[in-house]
């Protein structure tokens, strides 16, 4: 099925956005603004900052207000461009939130981002959901990227996260998660989705997540990976532990595969994004930035 994509675009200072006081000297101090309009739904974008082009893709439940920490670091060495996915932020609601209509969305950004007249090709940030994104996109359209950052997701964890013992839980964890999102109702950071929906979802990505090393086969560009040491929390006990287990084997998986890998484990949990903020930028710095080793 084809889809109609049109853009929108404002703009207005950057100081709007509140850049801590730290890269005034150095790049462009306006946030651009525009909306993509695809398969139904609203997605606001935003543009912002001078050097490598890079687009940050946020995970499930994550929007551009949220990770505005990493986003502005980012922009001190990247032309950063961040988006909402649908149901989250500033988008529209959906009719679907499955894993193939956020693909969608990463793609109809991507596709929009290829029409800027960038000097190259971006990197592709992705956190969580948004690292099993990035992979599915770039293993499809491997020269619509420099490479890749994947920030705690894209896992092939050798087990399923979620069991059917595990059910209940996460399904009282989720409908919890979406009744404390109440607050957030009419604000950027607002996600429509429902705890069953967010359940569905996790359940579809354990099945994605048993074949991506084969989307990983097809990728031929220079992928870093930033993972959490204690991505359910660091209790040694009980599923967190069992949880931390999964997550550690699936990376270990993935590196004997395709050993070309960059791994760095951060002593976080899944939150990491927003209580490593520095950390991260740093090492996509190193990787990607003036002086790092991926140079175009």
């Amino acid at each position: 099925m084809t889809t109609e994509t049109k853009a929108a675009e404002a703009a207005e200072p950057y100081d709007q956005h509140g850049d801590h006081g730290g890269r005034a000297e150095s790049g462009d101090r306006t946030i651009r603004h525009f909306t993509i309009h695809h398969d139904g739904v609203t997605l606001p974008v935003s543009r912002g900052g001078r050097g490598r082009p890079l687009v940050l893709c946020p995970g499930l439940s994550s929007t551009q207000a949220g990770l505005r920490e990493l986003t502005e670091l980012l922009r001190r060495d990247h032309d950063v461009v961040t988006f909402d996915l649908r149901g989250h932020g500033l988008a529209s609601a959906a009719d679907r939130y499955s894993f193939g209509d956020f693909r969608d969305d990463l793609g109809a950004v991507m596709a929009e981002v290829g029409d800027l007249g960038l000097p190259a090709a971006p990197v592709l940030v992705g956190y969580s959901l948004g690292a099993d994104l990035a992979v599915h996109f770039a293993s499809e359209h491997p020269d619509a990227v420099a490479g890749l950052v994947l920030i705690d997701g894209a896992n092939p964890v050798p087990e399923p996260f979620i069991t059917e013992a595990d059910l209940p839980a996460f399904r009282a964890m989720w409908e919890d998660v979406a009744a404390r999102q109440e607050a957030e109702r009419g604000t950027a950071r607002q996600v429509l989705l429902s705890g069953q929906e967010i359940l569905d979802l996790n359940l579809e990505i354990d099945v994605i997540r048993s074949g991506i090393l084969d989307r990983y086969g097809k990728i031929d560009r220079p992928i870093t990976m930033i993972m959490s040491a204690s991505m359910a929390g660091d209790s040694g006990e009980g599923q967190a532990a069992r949880f931390n287990r999964n997550w550690r084997a699936g990376v270990e998986r993935l590196v004997r595969e395709h050993p070309h890998l960059a791994t760095h484990w951060l002593d976080a949990d899944h939150q990491l994004v927003l209580t490593h903020a520095p950390q991260i930028a740093r090492i996509i710095r190193d990787a990607w930035g003036p002086a790092g080793r991926a140079t175009w």
